[in-house]
């Protein structure tokens, strides 16, 4: 159904011949991302750097391709990174450390991998004079409440700093920011799923909303930022939003619903683009840029509608989605409900 799901950019960048290397690449985005490069685009080679080997092994299995090269390595470790990126063109930075209490009780862990990992990465891309990094960043970095959400705010602010050290024929750093993506790992949509076989789903809290995005939407999003981001700008997609009791309805209408109250480090909305942030935001058709509030940002002026100031996208003023709308969006992408 297209008008669920409209496509985020209208053409694609020109990868042919391009080296790409994506971190965290046997991850949900990772695996997604690269099959459908392999697909619709003629890259020269296309690296997948990961740290768990298991991963590795089980995704050459299924997708075996002469330019695929599964190396590896974890972004702590920067003279791997060194090693990965000779020769590399464009890095799609998605390893991080994503789950949200795992980060609160852990939280040395999640700043050394997404704070310190996406140092290493600015390091070894500028050492290697690579093109362009996308990093993958969240809602939660926005007005962070939990460990996880800091750390990709900081993640954010360091790839945008970075190209203020490549000057202007070094590497662009450039950014997206989205919400959950429907279905991927980590998410609620697979608890409530295997919930739904005993009868009763746990909600930690009925109103709460969280904005939905498809894979092939947070594809899109890195692709237009590939294709039009000039360094140090987040594309950020007008994305819908439900409430989790819509979710939950739409995943088993008839089973019992349990509260159990919000967990550490979660917000009841989501914000995608603060108060704050609104005096450097862009509008278009279907998505925002926030240019950088930095000196060096100039070049000739980029088009887009400024948004009012105070402006903010939350989860709870989006385009809220209804129960059958939701299941209609989760049969389309495959899931029985």
């Amino acid at each position: 159904m297209a008008s669920l799901w409209p496509p985020l950019m209208d053409t694609p960048p020109d990868l042919s011949g391009k080296v790409i290397l994506v971190t965290g690449g046997t991850g949900s985005f990772g695996r997604a991302f690269v099959t459908r490069v392999l697909a619709q685009h003629a890259p020269a080679k296309v690296i997948v750097f990961s740290r768990d080997e298991q991963k590795h092994y089980v995704m050459q299995r299924e997708l075996d391709d002469p330019r695929l090269r599964y190396f590896v390595g974890d972004i702590r470790d920067r003279s791997r990174l060194l090693r990965a990126l000779r020769g590399v063109d464009i890095v799609v930075h998605a390893a991080a450390m994503k789950h949200v209490p795992l980060a609160e009780y852990n939280p040395i862990e999640a700043i050394r991998t997404n704070v310190d990992g996406a140092a290493n990465l600015i390091d070894a891309a500028l050492e290697r004079d690579v093109e362009t990094v996308i990093g993958l960043s969240t809602d939660k970095a926005a007005s962070p409440v939990n460990l996880y959400g800091a750390t990709k705010l900081c993640m954010e602010k360091l790839l945008v700093a970075a190209n203020s050290y490549s000057g202007s024929d070094g590497p662009k750093f450039k950014l997206v920011r989205y919400g959950n993506v429907v279905g991927s790992k980590g998410s609620v949509l697979p608890v409530f799923l295997q919930q739904r076989e005993t009868g009763t789903l746990t909600l930690t809290d009925p109103t709460m909303t969280r904005f939905w995005i498809r894979m092939d939407q947070a594809i899109d999003l890195v692709m237009l930022t590939l294709q039009d981001g000039r360094g140090g700008e987040v594309f950020v997609p007008k994305i819908p939003a439900c409430t989790v009791a819509t979710l939950a309805d739409a995943v088993a209408p008839t089973a019992a619903k349990q509260v159990i109250g919000i967990r550490p480090g979660e917000k009841i909305h989501e914000l995608m683009i603060t108060t704050d942030e609104s005096r450097n935001v862009l509008e278009y058709d279907r998505h925002f840029v926030i240019t950088p509030s930095f000196p060096w940002w100039g070049g000739p002026k980029r088009e887009g509608k400024p948004v009012e100031p105070g402006y903010q996208f939350s989860s709870d003023i989006a385009e809220q989605l209804d129960v059958p709308t939701v299941a209609a969006m989760l049969r389309e992408i495959g899931y029985s409900v």
